[in-house]
C-alpha cells in the first residue's frame, strides 16, 4: 500500500540568513529572549498543575490557548518587567507551546511506544536552552536591508539571495557556535522540471544510504562523522579533563574546548545537509514518480547499528528527497516497508522467514531470480507503488505513459 504525495502548487518554505549582531542588538534579544523563556516556564507548571488535577478532579481542568492567553496578560498586567518588551514574541511562545503541548497528548492518546511519541514540553533552562523567537508579520519589517523587530531591535542581515517574496514570518535564533540567524517563512510556486517519463525506486540502508534502481543514483554511506571521529575525541578528553566541579564556573579551556566539539558537530550536519540535498536534486531532475520507502529510522538508535545509522542520515536524506520533489512538481510514492525484505520483485514471492542481515544476496526459491538484496528492495518499492519496474534504471519502457497516482 503506497501513500501518493503530489507535489504542485504553492506551498510555503523557509530562507534562512545569517545576521550582523551589535551589542545593543544582542542585549535587546537577550532580555527578550530571557521574558519568552519565563513565559514558556510559567506555560510548562500550569500544564504540569493541570495535568495533576485531572488525575482526581471530577470536574476536568483545561490548559488550552485561552487560559494560556489569559494567564499572559494577567502577568503583564502585574510585571512592568514583561511589559517593556513586545508582545508579538510573547504571544507566539504560547502558540509554540500550545502545538508542543497538542503533539504530546495526541501521540499519549494514540498509544504510541515512548521511543515514537513526542514528550510533554519541558523547563527551559537558562544555561541549556538555545534562543529562539518567533514574530509574525505585525512584530517586523524589513527597511534598507535591515531587520526590524518589535522592541527597537535592528539586525543586520547577510543577504546570500534574494526573497522571492514577501515573508509572513521570522524566526530569530541562535546556534551552538553562538551565531545568530534568521529564517523568513515566504509563500512560494512550484518550479516544475521537464517530464522525463521516468520512475526510481528507493531503498534506505545503513551499508548504503540510498539503493535505487538505478546504479548511477545509489548515494554511498558518506561517513562525515566517522571522517571527523578523531578530531572530535581530542575536543571531548580535553572537556572531561576541564569538567568543572558541580556549582563552579567552566574555565576558560572548558569553554574552548567545547565551543571546538560544537564546530566539529556543526561541520559535519552541514556536510550531511549539503550531501542529501545535491543527490536529492540529481534524483528529482531525472525521474517523474519516486517509490521511497516509508522508512523511520528512529528505531536504530537502540540498536547495534546506531552510530553508523546516525551517520547515515536517512531522516534528513528522505526530508530532502520529499522536499525538493515537492518544488519541483514530482510525484512521489511513500511505500509501507513491511516485507520489502521478504518479497521477490520478479514474482512476488515471499520468504518463509526474515532474511539476516548477513545475507545481502535474495534468491528466489519460486523463480529462481538472484539479485543483491538491496537492489531487490528498490524494485519491490516500484511494484508497489504501481510503476512498470522494466528497464536497467526502473524506468517505464519507451512510449508508455507513466501510471497515475491513486
Amino acid at each position: 500500500m503506497t501513500t501518493p504525495v503530489i507535489a504542485e502548487g504553492a506551498g510555503h518554505a523557509r530562507y534562512t540568513y545569517r545576521l550582523r549582531v551589535s551589542s545593543t542588538a544582542l542585549a535587546g534579544l537577550d532580555a527578550e529572549w530571557a521574558r519568552c523563556r519565563w513565559i514558556w516556564n510559567e506555560c510548562v507548571a500550569m500544564s504540569r498543575k493541570v495535568h495533576g488535577l485531572n488525575k482526581d478532579a471530577t470536574e476536568k481542568v483545561t490548559c488550552g490557548p485561552a487560559q494560556l492567553d489569559k494567564m499572559l496578560t494577567e502577568a503583564r498586567t502585574a510585571m512592568g518587567w514583561l511589559r517593556e518588551g513586545a508582545s508579538v514574541p510573547q504571544q507566539q511562545t504560547i502558540r509554540d507551546f500550545g502545538k508542543s503541548r497538542a503533539k504530546a497528548l495526541k501521540d499519549i492518546k494514540a498509544r504510541l511506544p515512548m521511543r515514537q511519541r513526542a514528550g510533554m514540553p519541558r523547563i527551559k533552562r537558562k544555561r541549556d536552552a538555545l534562543p529562539s523567537l518567533n514574530y509574525t508579520r505585525r512584530g517586523f519589517r524589513l527597511k534598507d536591508g535591515r531587520l526590524h523587530l518589535a522592541g527597537d531591535i535592528a539586525l543586520t542581515v547577510v543577504w546570500s539571495r534574494d526573497l522571492p517574496a514577501d515573508p509572513t514570518s521570522v524566526r530569530v535564533y541562535r546556534d551552538s557556535l553562538g551565531h545568530w540567524y534568521a529564517s523568513f517563512v515566504v509563500e512560494t510556486a512550484a518550479e516544475p522540471l521537464p517530464s522525463t517519463g521516468r520512475a526510481i525506486g528507493i531503498d534506505w540502508g545503513v551499508k548504503e544510504t540510498a539503493t535505487t534502481t538505478s546504479d548511477a543514483h545509489d548515494l554511498p554511506h558518506a561517513q562525515h562523522g566517522r571522517t571527523a571521529a578523531a578530531k572530535l575525541a581530542r575536543y571531548q578528553k580535553q572537556m572531561a579533563r576541564r569538567k568543572p566541579a558541580r556549582g563552579k564556573a567552566a574555565s576558560k579551556g572548558y569553554r574552548a574546548a567545547s565551543r571546538a566539539a560544537a564546530k566539529v558537530h556543526k561541520k559535519v550536519a552541514r556536510q550531511r545537509q549539503d550531501t542529501g540535498r545535491k543527490w536529492a536534486k540529481a534524483v528529482v531532475r531525472d525521474f517523474d514518480q519516486l517509490a521511497v520507502e516509508d522508512f523511520k529510522p528512529k528505531f536504530l538508535a537502540k540498536s547495534t547499528m546506531a552510530r553508523k545509522a546516525a551517520d547515515a542520515a536517512i531522516g534528513a536524506t528522505r526530508t530532502a528527497l520529499t522536499e525538493m520533489a515537492r518544488k519541483h512538481g514530482r510525484i512521489v510514492h511513500l511505500v509501507h516497508p513491511a516485507h520489502t525484505t521478504m518479497d521477490c520483485s520478479e514474482c512476488g514471492a515471499r520468504t518463509k522467514h526474515a532474511l539476516p542481515l548477513s545475507e545481502r544476496t535474495y534468491a528466489c526459491t519460486a523463480c529462481g531470480a538472484v539479485s543483491p538484496r538491496d537492489k531487490n528492495s528498490a524494485r519491490v518499492m516500484l511494484v508497489r507503488a504501481g510503476l512498470n519496474p522494466a528497464g536497467a534504471d526502473g524506468g517505464s519502457p519507451p512510449g508508455a505513459p507513466l501510471p497515475e497516482a491513486a
